[in-house]
C-alpha cells in the first residue's frame, strides 16, 4: 500500500510541534480518515534515520530526538539537574528491575535501611509510583517505575533496561557497585553503609 505523502507531512508537523511524545492513536485521530498511521510512522522513521534528528519510540510513543552520534554538540545546552545519590540510584534500580516491590524488599536487597528522603526524591522526579498493595499481612504498598522514567532514560520498554556496565559507561554511576549493582556486574566488593541525605516526608506514610 502506497503511503500518502500528505499524511506523512501532517504527522511530521504534529510530531515536531508536540511538547511531549505522541502515541499512534493520538496521531491517527488528527490525520484524515483512512490514513495508515503505522505506514506513515515507518516512512518517517526511515526518512529521518540518517539525519540530525531521528524519529524514536519511547514508552510506546513517538518523538524526534537528536541523533545519538551528534548528542555531544548539545552538551552545553543541556539543563543541569541534581545528581542522584548512590542510595537513590540503587533504590531506583531495585524498583525498576524488581517491580512491583515493597519498601521492606528494597531495604532487604540493599542491605541497609531506607531513609525518608530517598523515596521522596524519586517521587518528585516522577520516576516511581505506587502500584497497589500486596495481598499479604499488613498489605504493604508496592512501587514501580513510570512512563516518565522510560522517556527520561530513552527506553521504549522495561525490557530495554541496561546492566551495570552500561549505566557506568553512560555516566549514570561513578562508584563501584553494591547491592543490586553487584548482581548486575558480577563484582563481589564489600558493602558500605551510607547516609541518604536530609529527611523529608515519606510518601508511603501518606497512604491512608
Amino acid at each position: 500500500m502506497t503511503v500518502d505523502p500528505e499524511h506523512v507531512r501532517m504527522a511530521e508537523a504534529l510530531l515536531f510541534a508536540a511538547s511531549e511524545p505522541l502515541d499512534a492513536a493520538t496521531l491517527a485521530a488528527r490525520l484524515p480518515d483512512g490514513a495508515d498511521i503505522d505506514a506513515v510512522l515507518e516512512t518517517l522513521e526511515e526518512q529521518y534515520r540518517h539525519k540530525g534528528v531521528n524519529l524514536t519510540r519511547l514508552a510506546g510513543k513517538w518523538t524526534f530526538l537528536t541523533a545519538p552520534d551528534l548528542a555531544w554538540m548539545l552538551e552545553e545546552e543541556r539543563e543541569t539537574t541534581r545528581r542522584l545519590s548512590r542510595a537513590a540510584l540503587e533504590t531506583l534500580a531495585i524498583i525498576a528491575y524488581h517491580q512491583p516491590v515493597t519498601r521492606a524488599e528494597i531495604e532487604e536487597t540493599r542491605g541497609v535501611g531506607l531513609s525518608r528522603g530517598t523515596m521522596d526524591v524519586l517521587f518528585d522526579a516522577g520516576w516511581i509510583r505506587p502500584r497497589g498493595r500486596r495481598r499479604t499481612p499488613g498489605r504493604p504498598v508496592t512501587y514501580g517505575i513510570t512512563e516518565e522514567f522510560l522517556i527520561h532514560f530513552g527506553l521504549d520498554d522495561i525490557k530495554d533496561l541496561p546492566g551495570f556496565d552500561e549505566l557506568k559507561a553512560a555516566g549514570l554511576l561513578d562508584t563501584e557497585p553494591s547491592g543490586i549493582f553487584r548482581d548486575l556486574s558480577g563484582n563481589d566488593g564489600e558493602d558500605e553503609d551510607e547516609e541518604d541525605g536530609e529527611d523529608r516526608f515519606d510518601p508511603e506514610e501518606e497512604e491512608a
